[in-house]
Formats: C-alpha cells, structure tokens, sequence
C-alpha cells in the first residue's frame, strides 16, 4: 500500500510540474504576443508610404464649379475644434491644407490620409481676397 502512495505521491508531483511548466510557457506565449502586436502597431503608423493616389497639397488649386475629390496624406500639425466637426491642418513637405472632418481623435504628429472634396472659403476684405483652399472629408 506504502507503494502505491509512493507511485501516487510522485505521479501528483509530476502532475502538479507539467501544470506549472504549461503555466510558464502560455504565459511566455502572451508576453512575445503582446510585444508583438504592440510593435507592428507602431511600426505601420510610423512607415506610411505614400499611396499612389495620393494628390501633392502644392497641387490643389480651387475648385470651379465641380468640386474635386482627391487624396492627400501627411502629418496632423494643429487642430481647431469646431462645433460638430475638427479641423486639422495636414503638412505633406509640399504644403499645408484643411481638412474638415467628423473625426475628433487624431492626434498632431500623427501620420493621416484624408479622402474629401477641395473647397475654396471666400474672404473679401479691403478689396483684396484672402480666401483659402480647404478640404472637406467624405
């Protein structure tokens, strides 16, 4: 009976180790996931490449009658709350443009690209005119 006790007393303990065994490598496991997805996060906002589609800012002009939709992308470098939208002024190293959206998370320094229809706002003063190209997102 002192044996099988014995045989019993080893076989927990060898339960209780591989128990604990599959407890480090699952944890492992989470831990290289975690790092894993946290760096692929980063890595995709950090090295966005400029899509194809993608219109230079220095290359919208107003629009005429038609409104023109086009896509530009570059870095959120201020933010202006408006009522029930943002404004974000989007730099592409080629210039600076507007972009009024419904979105209200972006952050300045992030990395963004925008689909929307070129504005023109008109602002006569003085007899001169000080208006200004702007982009409204679908």
């Amino acid at each position: 009976m002192e044996k099988l006790f014995k045989w019993l007393g080893l076989r927990q303990q060898a339960k209780i180790s591989s128990l604990r065994f599959f407890h480090l490598v699952l944890a492992c496991l989470l831990v290289f996931e975690l790092y894993g997805c946290s760096n692929s996060r980063n890595s995709a906002t950090s090295n966005l490449i400029l899509s194809a589609n993608a219109t230079p800012i220095r290359e919208i002009k107003p629009a005429s009658k038609n409104q023109t939709t086009v896509y530009i992308q570059g870095k959120v470098e201020k933010e202006a709350p408006l009522i029930k939208q943002k404004a974000y002024q989007i730099n592409d190293s080629t210039g600076k443009i507007w972009v009024l959206t419904h979105q209200n998370n972006l952050q300045v320094g992030q990395q963004v690209i925008f689909k929307g229809k070129v504005r023109y706002q008109s602002i006569p003063l003085a007899g001169k005119e000080y208006g200004e190209v702007y982009l409204e997102e679908e």
